[in-house]
């Protein structure tokens, strides 16, 4: 087995790895945490590199599917999980709120690759999906009547621009200018993405290592919980799309599971508290080791 094919089929390995040593050494400090965003472009642009961007257009015009998606996903899901957990504990039913309500994480190409979905799709997904949420959050909080968070509408933006379409436009010169040599090189992109992703979910969990391991006995059942609402989300995510075919399914159900949980972590921080924060951090846990599962069930179904 080469070590392209190693990296894609034990990349659930490599993450949990991730995990794991960030619960063993904590690497949090302000030179980390500014990398992550570079290391989100590059991911994309390694995606953007593999993709056509005319088929990347194409689907994005298919503005109903996306308006439904949206208006399920960022909209009506949150809601139902918010009101029915809101009943045994309101801490909890804002922290799946926050969680539910973000848009497709920017990763989630990279993932529908590794499970042999549509990236097309994928991407149009994750672009449109981020352009939505400055206006979905705010409202979805107001609605519960939880006004204690402001969004800056511009500074999101002004991200969105610089992890999607900068990578976007770049990759697509490269692509122009030497298209034999990054054809050759395609098959090293993803397992560059796992490397990177292992990265991520590595500095994510050292951010809050104290916190989750302070408090261990009330970590294990909220892991519980969340492993609980992944599942829920990936089934009906696959579910919801059963009109679409199986490339089209799978790259629904990565973006509805996968959703952005870095901009989850980076809201908590600013505007709720820290049990909240360490809620979204602790997504990463089912986030990193769902996808090989779902990866094996995929050979069963349609």
């Amino acid at each position: 087995m080469n070590s392209t094919k190693f990296f894609e089929r034990y990349f659930w390995i490599i993450l949990l790895a991730g995990l794991i040593l960030g619960l063993i050494y904590s690497p949090y400090n302000s030179f980390i945490m500014k990398l992550l965003k570079p290391l989100l472009m590059v991911m994309l642009f390694l995606i953007f590199l593999k993709t056509d961007l005319f088929q990347i257009l194409k689907e994005i015009t298919n503005i109903k599917l996306l308006l439904f998606l949206v208006s399920m996903y960022m909209v009506i899901i949150p809601l139902i999980f918010f009101l029915g957990i809101n009943i045994f504990n309101r801490e909890l039913a804002i922290g799946m709120l926050l969680l539910t309500a973000m848009p497709a994480g920017v990763s989630s190409p990279t993932l529908t690759d590794i499970v042999k979905g549509n990236t097309s799709l994928s991407l149009s997904i994750t672009i449109f999906t981020s352009l939505a949420a400055p206006f979905t959050v705010p409202f979805l909080f107001r609605f519960v009547n939880l006004q204690t968070m402001s969004l800056n509408i511009y500074e999101i933006f002004k991200d969105l621009i610089i992890l999607v379409f900068v990578p976007l436009i770049i990759s697509q010169i490269l692509k122009k200018v030497f298209p034999g040599k990054i054809n050759n090189i395609k098959h090293l992109f993803t397992p560059v993405n796992i490397i990177i992703l292992f990265i991520i979910v590595y500095a994510s969990i050292g951010s809050q290592r104290n916190l989750i391991l302070d408090n261990f006995v009330d970590i294990i059942w909220k892991i519980g919980f969340l492993y609980l609402v992944f599942i829920l989300l990936h089934i009906i995510g696959y579910l919801i799309a059963f009109k679409q075919n199986k490339e089209n399914k799978i790259a629904i159900s990565i973006w509805a599971t996968y959703v952005n949980n870095g901009m989850a972590i980076v809201l908590a921080a600013l505007y709720f508290e820290p049990a909240i924060l360490v809620l979204m951090v602790l997504s990463e846990i089912p986030w990193n080791t769902l996808l090989g599962p779902f990866r094996r069930v995929l050979k069963y179904i349609n």
